[in-house]
């Protein structure tokens, strides 16, 4: 998986994570609606996916099978505007966790 970016949306309430899948088998884990991501900042505030009532969870899933040519993306709720520009966060995803990962 390839980062492509992490910027603050909806005047900074919001997190929106772009990423690219680079290997399908590996990477299979990331579009399951059965496993919840989160986002971890240095402090420890744990920042989930938002959700809807009428759609769910505000991030990609596997419908159509995993594209290698195409953008995916997940919206973390950021309440209060916890996280600005510069903080450095961990998106944890079951087991599996990217550290240092840079808000733009």
């Amino acid at each position: 998986m390839h980062i492509r970016g992490v910027r603050l949306s909806a005047a900074g309430f919001m997190v929106d994570l772009r990423y690219r899948i680079l290997d399908a088998d590996k990477a299979a884990f990331f579009l399951n609606r059965k496993i919840a991501p989160y986002l971890l900042d240095s402090a420890g505030a744990r920042l989930g996916v938002a959700s809807s009532p009428k759609i769910g969870q505000l991030r990609s899933t596997q419908r159509g099978g995993i594209r290698l040519d195409r953008d995916y993306s997940m919206l973390f709720g950021n309440p209060g505007r916890y996280l600005q520009q510069g903080s450095k966060i961990t998106l944890v995803i079951g087991e599996h966790k990217i550290e240092n990962i840079s808000v733009e």
